[in-house]
């Protein structure tokens, strides 16, 4: 444990600006709302527009909807069609925040880090709107705005592109070397790893633990409780 306490301590001493993916280190978006419904939901509304053969069998049967939204724009970017995909899947997110369960330890986490002076900004695949609407919620959106960036109509460049996380490093002024991103999926990992910041991923499960150990992340908590501790100075 000490050796994980020193890891830990030598992010926070480094990272003069902590970006975060949204859905996993700051809340579970789809915990009240089954994203794997709204996956479905989105393969059914392609169907009832005569587009069954726009996705392959196995983004059919995807459970994640912004792989159907990705596989799409793929097909038709920008078109009126991934327009309107966006926008159904908008909608969803701004529905699933009334249910949103706050992860453990994240609101102090973040209250703390903003306290201390650290430049805060969310870096996500989310749409900016269901972000800002659920910080504000927590009582939290002061601690990261004007400094949401989410989902724009151009989908190629929702991560693994690091397009969101350089607009973060725009947006704060930071120094790509002290900045540290926590994440929670292998598209965060990645996209951190391309803008060139620290990254710290969050691993609330098996699943997660071993999708993060398999694309490179080395470091990988699964609880932000020891990240809280260390940054409080209580270890």
């Amino acid at each position: 444990m000490t050796g994980a306490t020193d890891d830990l301590r030598e992010l926070i001493d480094i990272a003069q600006f902590v970006l975060f993916d949204f859905d996993g280190p700051v809340c579970r978006l789809f915990a009240g709302r089954s994203a794997v419904k709204v996956a479905k939901e989105q393969v059914r509304w392609l169907e009832e527009q005569g587009l069954h053969g726009l996705l392959t069998a196995g983004v059919r049967d995807e459970p994640d909807p912004y792989v159907v939204l990705r596989a799409v724009d793929k097909r038709h970017p920008q078109s009126d069609l991934v327009v309107e995909l966006e926008a159904r899947l908008t909608y969803e997110e701004q529905k699933a925040v009334t249910s949103a369960w706050p992860t453990a330890y994240a609101d102090a986490l973040i209250r703390t880090w903003h306290a201390t002076g650290a430049g805060l900004a969310v870096a996500t695949n989310n749409a900016p709107g269901p972000v800002a609407t659920y910080l504000k919620g927590r009582g939290l959106i002061d601690c990261f705005a004007p400094h949401i960036y989410g989902r724009t109509q151009n989908l190629h460049l929702l991560k693994p592109d690091p397009y969101c996380v350089k607009r973060a490093l725009r947006g704060l002024g930071a120094d790509p070397a002290r900045t540290l991103m926590i994440g929670d999926a292998d598209s965060d990992y990645l996209a951190a790893r391309a803008a060139g910041v620290h990254f710290l991923g969050y691993a609330r499960n098996d699943r997660k633990m071993r999708v993060l150990r398999e694309i490179g992340a080395e470091r990988i908590v699964t609880s932000l409780k020891p990240l809280l501790d260390v940054l409080k100075g209580k270890k």
